[in-house]
Protein backbone atom coordinates (compact mmCIF):
# COMPACT_ATOMS: atom_id res chain seq x y z
CA UNK A 1 0.00 0.00 0.00
CA UNK A 2 1.04 3.29 -0.66
CA UNK A 3 -0.56 6.20 1.38
CA UNK A 4 0.15 10.33 0.94
CA UNK A 5 0.12 12.29 3.92
CA UNK A 6 -0.52 16.19 3.95
CA UNK A 7 1.75 18.42 6.47
CA UNK A 8 -0.75 20.12 8.69
CA UNK A 9 -0.48 23.86 11.32
CA UNK A 10 -2.20 23.01 14.40
CA UNK A 11 -3.84 25.97 16.80
CA UNK A 12 -3.92 28.44 13.94
CA UNK A 13 -3.30 31.40 17.17
CA UNK A 14 -6.50 30.98 19.49
CA UNK A 15 -8.14 27.29 18.77
CA UNK A 16 -5.75 25.60 21.09
CA UNK A 17 -4.95 21.89 20.52
CA UNK A 18 -8.57 21.71 18.52
CA UNK A 19 -8.22 23.29 15.09
CA UNK A 20 -5.90 22.14 12.38
CA UNK A 21 -5.47 22.99 7.99
CA UNK A 22 -3.46 20.30 6.32
CA UNK A 23 -1.26 21.79 3.95
CA UNK A 24 0.02 21.34 0.00
CA UNK A 25 2.97 19.31 1.00
CA UNK A 26 3.26 15.82 1.50
CA UNK A 27 5.27 12.61 3.15
CA UNK A 28 4.56 9.34 0.81
CA UNK A 29 4.82 5.87 3.00
CA UNK A 30 4.94 2.71 1.19
CA UNK A 31 4.28 -0.08 3.00
CA UNK A 32 5.06 -4.26 2.29
CA UNK A 33 4.18 -7.42 3.83
CA UNK A 34 7.77 -9.70 4.09
CA UNK A 35 7.48 -13.39 4.78
CA UNK A 36 10.04 -13.05 7.49
CA UNK A 37 9.18 -11.73 10.92
CA UNK A 38 10.89 -8.42 11.11
CA UNK A 39 10.91 -4.99 10.28
CA UNK A 40 12.77 -3.18 7.45
CA UNK A 41 13.03 0.40 7.11
CA UNK A 42 13.83 3.24 4.60
CA UNK A 43 13.66 6.90 4.80
CA UNK A 44 14.87 9.55 2.24
CA UNK A 45 14.56 12.86 1.92
CA UNK A 46 13.73 15.35 5.38
CA UNK A 47 15.01 13.33 8.42
CA UNK A 48 16.71 10.49 6.79
CA UNK A 49 19.91 10.87 8.53
CA UNK A 50 18.60 11.34 11.87
CA UNK A 51 15.28 8.94 12.18
CA UNK A 52 16.34 5.64 14.06
CA UNK A 53 14.89 3.53 11.00
CA UNK A 54 13.41 0.55 13.56
CA UNK A 55 10.81 -1.07 15.43
CA UNK A 56 10.53 2.25 17.32
CA UNK A 57 10.20 4.45 13.82
CA UNK A 58 6.46 6.16 14.24
CA UNK A 59 5.19 4.38 10.98
CA UNK A 60 5.92 1.30 12.22
CA UNK A 61 4.70 1.95 16.10
CA UNK A 62 1.39 3.23 14.45
CA UNK A 63 0.76 0.31 12.25
CA UNK A 64 1.78 -2.12 14.78
CA UNK A 65 -0.42 -0.48 16.79
CA UNK A 66 -3.52 -0.54 14.63
CA UNK A 67 -2.69 -4.12 13.76
CA UNK A 68 -3.31 -4.97 17.52
CA UNK A 69 -6.54 -2.58 17.40
CA UNK A 70 -7.94 -4.79 14.64
CA UNK A 71 -6.77 -8.26 15.88
CA UNK A 72 -4.39 -9.21 13.49
CA UNK A 73 -0.95 -11.04 13.50
CA UNK A 74 0.55 -9.11 10.43
CA UNK A 75 4.59 -10.49 9.37
CA UNK A 76 7.30 -9.08 8.69
CA UNK A 77 7.45 -5.08 7.23
CA UNK A 78 9.01 -2.91 4.94
CA UNK A 79 8.59 0.64 5.04
CA UNK A 80 9.86 2.93 2.72
CA UNK A 81 8.97 6.90 3.49
CA UNK A 82 10.39 10.02 1.47
CA UNK A 83 9.60 12.73 3.20
CA UNK A 84 9.30 16.44 2.50
CA UNK A 85 7.42 17.41 5.26
CA UNK A 86 10.31 19.36 7.97
CA UNK A 87 11.10 17.61 10.96
CA UNK A 88 10.58 18.99 14.49
CA UNK A 89 9.22 22.02 13.00
CA UNK A 90 5.27 22.66 14.13
CA UNK A 91 4.15 20.92 10.44
CA UNK A 92 2.78 18.07 11.85
CA UNK A 93 5.51 15.53 11.00
CA UNK A 94 4.63 12.73 13.64
CA UNK A 95 0.97 13.52 12.98
CA UNK A 96 1.55 12.48 9.61
CA UNK A 97 3.95 9.13 10.51
CA UNK A 98 1.30 7.74 12.78
CA UNK A 99 -1.81 8.73 10.36
CA UNK A 100 0.32 6.56 7.64
CA UNK A 101 1.02 3.71 9.36
CA UNK A 102 -2.74 3.32 11.01
CA UNK A 103 -3.96 3.90 7.42
CA UNK A 104 -1.58 1.27 5.90
CA UNK A 105 -2.62 -1.31 8.56
CA UNK A 106 -6.21 -0.73 7.88
CA UNK A 107 -5.73 -0.78 4.16
CA UNK A 108 -3.95 -4.16 4.53
CA UNK A 109 -5.95 -6.08 6.84
CA UNK A 110 -7.26 -9.04 5.20
CA UNK A 111 -10.31 -8.79 7.72
CA UNK A 112 -11.17 -5.21 6.78
CA UNK A 113 -13.11 -4.62 3.58
CA UNK A 114 -13.53 -0.45 4.45
CA UNK A 115 -11.05 1.61 6.73
CA UNK A 116 -12.85 3.28 9.63
CA UNK A 117 -10.97 7.21 9.72
CA UNK A 118 -13.25 8.01 12.67
CA UNK A 119 -11.29 4.60 14.38
CA UNK A 120 -7.96 5.76 12.67
CA UNK A 121 -8.70 9.36 14.19
CA UNK A 122 -9.19 7.85 17.86
CA UNK A 123 -6.31 5.54 17.30
CA UNK A 124 -4.00 8.27 16.39
CA UNK A 125 -5.31 10.42 18.67
CA UNK A 126 -4.13 8.43 21.70
CA UNK A 127 -0.87 8.28 20.16
CA UNK A 128 -0.35 11.95 19.68
CA UNK A 129 -2.31 12.73 22.83
CA UNK A 130 -4.37 15.46 20.80
CA UNK A 131 -6.72 15.48 17.50
CA UNK A 132 -5.93 18.68 15.91
CA UNK A 133 -2.73 17.57 13.81
CA UNK A 134 -3.99 14.17 13.18
CA UNK A 135 -7.71 15.23 12.24
CA UNK A 136 -6.39 17.93 9.70
CA UNK A 137 -3.19 14.84 8.21
CA UNK A 138 -6.22 12.20 8.22
CA UNK A 139 -9.34 14.41 6.69
CA UNK A 140 -7.89 17.10 5.14
CA UNK A 141 -8.96 21.01 4.59
CA UNK A 142 -10.04 23.26 7.61
CA UNK A 143 -10.88 20.71 10.73
CA UNK A 144 -12.60 20.94 14.39
CA UNK A 145 -11.76 18.21 16.67
CA UNK A 146 -12.95 17.57 20.30
CA UNK A 147 -12.68 14.84 22.66
CA UNK A 148 -15.25 12.55 24.79
CA UNK A 149 -15.06 9.42 27.07
CA UNK A 150 -15.46 7.83 23.72
CA UNK A 151 -12.24 9.34 22.31
CA UNK A 152 -11.67 11.92 19.86
CA UNK A 153 -13.87 13.45 16.81
CA UNK A 154 -13.67 15.62 13.57
CA UNK A 155 -15.30 17.46 11.16
CA UNK A 156 -14.44 19.77 8.29
CA UNK A 157 -15.04 22.76 6.78
CA UNK A 158 -13.75 24.45 3.74
CA UNK A 159 -11.44 27.08 3.62
CA UNK A 160 -12.17 30.60 1.74
CA UNK A 161 -10.73 30.49 -1.53
CA UNK A 162 -9.14 33.70 -0.72
CA UNK A 163 -7.53 32.22 2.26
CA UNK A 164 -3.40 31.80 0.79
CA UNK A 165 -1.26 29.71 3.75
CA UNK A 166 2.80 30.48 3.38
CA UNK A 167 4.61 28.78 6.17
CA UNK A 168 8.13 30.32 6.95
CA UNK A 169 10.51 27.58 8.08
CA UNK A 170 13.61 28.37 10.87
CA UNK A 171 16.71 26.44 10.72
CA UNK A 172 16.17 24.93 13.91
CA UNK A 173 13.84 22.60 15.71
CA UNK A 174 11.81 22.53 18.88
CA UNK A 175 10.47 19.65 20.57
CA UNK A 176 6.16 19.48 21.46
CA UNK A 177 6.97 17.79 24.94
CA UNK A 178 9.51 21.04 25.86
CA UNK A 179 6.90 23.99 23.87
CA UNK A 180 3.90 21.87 26.04
CA UNK A 181 6.02 22.28 29.14
CA UNK A 182 6.54 25.80 29.09
CA UNK A 183 2.62 26.35 29.18
CA UNK A 184 1.18 27.16 32.56
CA UNK A 185 -1.59 25.49 34.41
CA UNK A 186 -3.77 27.57 34.68
CA UNK A 187 -4.65 31.28 32.71
CA UNK A 188 -6.47 34.58 33.97
CA UNK A 189 -10.10 33.90 33.06
CA UNK A 190 -9.78 37.10 30.77
CA UNK A 191 -7.43 35.75 29.12
CA UNK A 192 -9.48 32.40 28.57
CA UNK A 193 -12.60 34.56 27.67
CA UNK A 194 -10.60 36.49 24.83
CA UNK A 195 -9.08 33.67 23.54
CA UNK A 196 -12.50 31.59 23.39
CA UNK A 197 -14.09 34.61 21.05
CA UNK A 198 -10.95 34.68 18.47
CA UNK A 199 -11.50 31.08 18.29
CA UNK A 200 -14.65 31.61 17.28
CA UNK A 201 -13.89 34.35 15.04
CA UNK A 202 -11.31 32.35 13.51
CA UNK A 203 -13.83 29.84 12.29
CA UNK A 204 -16.25 32.76 10.76
CA UNK A 205 -12.81 34.38 8.98
CA UNK A 206 -11.47 31.41 7.69
CA UNK A 207 -14.95 30.08 6.04
CA UNK A 208 -16.58 33.05 5.06
CA UNK A 209 -14.55 36.87 5.73
CA UNK A 210 -10.97 36.32 5.49
CA UNK A 211 -10.75 40.33 5.71
CA UNK A 212 -11.11 39.50 10.03
CA UNK A 213 -8.12 37.09 10.28
CA UNK A 214 -5.51 38.91 11.18
CA UNK A 215 -8.60 39.69 14.81
CA UNK A 216 -9.12 36.23 14.52
CA UNK A 217 -5.75 34.71 15.17
CA UNK A 218 -4.84 37.03 18.17
CA UNK A 219 -3.89 34.45 21.15
CA UNK A 220 -3.50 34.71 24.89
CA UNK A 221 -2.89 30.87 25.93
CA UNK A 222 0.23 29.69 24.24
CA UNK A 223 2.08 31.59 22.26
CA UNK A 224 3.41 34.52 24.34
CA UNK A 225 4.26 31.50 27.10
CA UNK A 226 6.17 29.82 24.42
CA UNK A 227 8.28 33.15 23.14
CA UNK A 228 11.39 32.38 25.28
CA UNK A 229 11.82 28.90 23.39
CA UNK A 230 11.87 30.02 20.28
CA UNK A 231 12.85 33.95 20.05
CA UNK A 232 13.98 34.59 16.54
CA UNK A 233 10.11 32.72 16.06
CA UNK A 234 8.76 35.49 18.10
CA UNK A 235 10.22 38.77 16.87
CA UNK A 236 9.42 37.58 13.33
CA UNK A 237 6.12 36.86 14.65
CA UNK A 238 5.86 40.52 15.96
CA UNK A 239 7.32 42.40 13.16
CA UNK A 240 4.50 40.27 10.60
CA UNK A 241 1.46 41.41 12.72
CA UNK A 242 2.71 44.79 13.32
CA UNK A 243 2.63 45.31 9.39
CA UNK A 244 -0.79 43.62 9.63
CA UNK A 245 -0.35 40.33 8.41
CA UNK A 246 -2.35 37.15 9.98
CA UNK A 247 0.68 35.47 11.32
CA UNK A 248 0.75 32.56 14.33
CA UNK A 249 2.82 29.90 15.46
CA UNK A 250 2.42 26.87 13.26
CA UNK A 251 1.85 24.34 16.19
CA UNK A 252 4.48 24.14 18.80
CA UNK A 253 6.66 25.80 16.36
CA UNK A 254 9.17 27.25 15.76
CA UNK A 255 7.58 27.66 11.97
CA UNK A 256 5.37 30.54 11.58
CA UNK A 257 1.96 30.24 9.83
CA UNK A 258 1.03 33.29 7.53
CA UNK A 259 -2.48 33.29 6.51
CA UNK A 260 -2.20 35.30 3.42
CA UNK A 261 -5.34 36.93 1.09
CA UNK A 262 -6.48 37.84 -2.22
CA UNK A 263 -7.78 40.89 -1.85
CA UNK A 264 -9.63 43.45 -3.88
CA UNK A 265 -6.39 45.91 -4.37
CA UNK A 266 -4.40 43.11 -5.77
CA UNK A 267 -2.93 44.39 -9.26
CA UNK A 268 -4.68 42.36 -12.12
CA UNK A 269 -3.24 38.58 -13.01
CA UNK A 270 -2.23 38.32 -9.79
CA UNK A 271 -4.76 35.27 -8.91
CA UNK A 272 -2.24 33.40 -6.63
CA UNK A 273 -1.14 36.39 -4.43
CA UNK A 274 1.84 36.97 -4.85
CA UNK A 275 1.75 40.75 -3.86
CA UNK A 276 1.03 39.36 -0.54
CA UNK A 277 3.61 36.60 -0.58
CA UNK A 278 6.41 38.93 -1.39
CA UNK A 279 5.49 41.30 1.22
CA UNK A 280 5.41 38.29 3.73
CA UNK A 281 9.41 37.40 2.16
CA UNK A 282 10.59 40.82 2.38
CA UNK A 283 9.86 40.75 6.36
CA UNK A 284 11.55 37.34 6.61
CA UNK A 285 15.10 37.26 7.92
CA UNK A 286 18.02 35.13 5.62
CA UNK A 287 18.49 31.51 6.98
CA UNK A 288 14.55 31.41 7.16
CA UNK A 289 12.59 28.91 3.99
CA UNK A 290 9.43 30.82 2.56
CA UNK A 291 6.76 27.86 1.72
CA UNK A 292 4.02 29.22 0.01
CA UNK A 293 1.19 26.60 -0.04
CA UNK A 294 -2.17 25.37 -0.66
CA UNK A 295 -5.04 23.94 1.48
CA UNK A 296 -5.34 20.42 0.87
CA UNK A 297 -8.84 19.35 0.75
CA UNK A 298 -8.97 15.26 0.77
CA UNK A 299 -6.64 14.53 3.80
CA UNK A 300 -4.47 11.28 3.83
CA UNK A 301 -5.11 9.39 0.86
CA UNK A 302 -4.37 5.35 0.38
CA UNK A 303 -3.42 3.51 -3.19
CA UNK A 304 -2.51 -0.20 -3.55
CA UNK A 305 -4.34 -3.47 -4.67
CA UNK A 306 -6.75 -3.08 -3.08
CA UNK A 307 -8.13 0.73 -1.98
CA UNK A 308 -10.68 0.03 0.29
CA UNK A 309 -10.69 3.78 1.77
CA UNK A 310 -14.27 4.97 2.75
CA UNK A 311 -14.57 8.59 2.66
CA UNK A 312 -15.93 8.83 6.04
Amino acid sequence: MRVRVPATSANLGPAFDCAGLALTRYDEVEVSLLDRGHTEIVAHGEGADTLVCDETHLVARAFRAACAQLGWDAPGLRIEARNAIPQGRGMGSSAAAVVAGALAAWAMCPDVEVVDRDAVLRLTTAMEGHPDNVAACLLGGFTLSWTTDAGASADTLRVHDDVLPVVLVPGGTLSTPLARGLLPDAVPHADAAFTAGRAALLVHALTREPGLLGEATEDRLHQRQRAAAMPDSARLLGRLRAAGHAAVVSGAGPSLLVLTRRHPDDPPGDPDGAVRVREVVDLTPPGWIVLPLGVDPRGAQVTGPAERVSSR
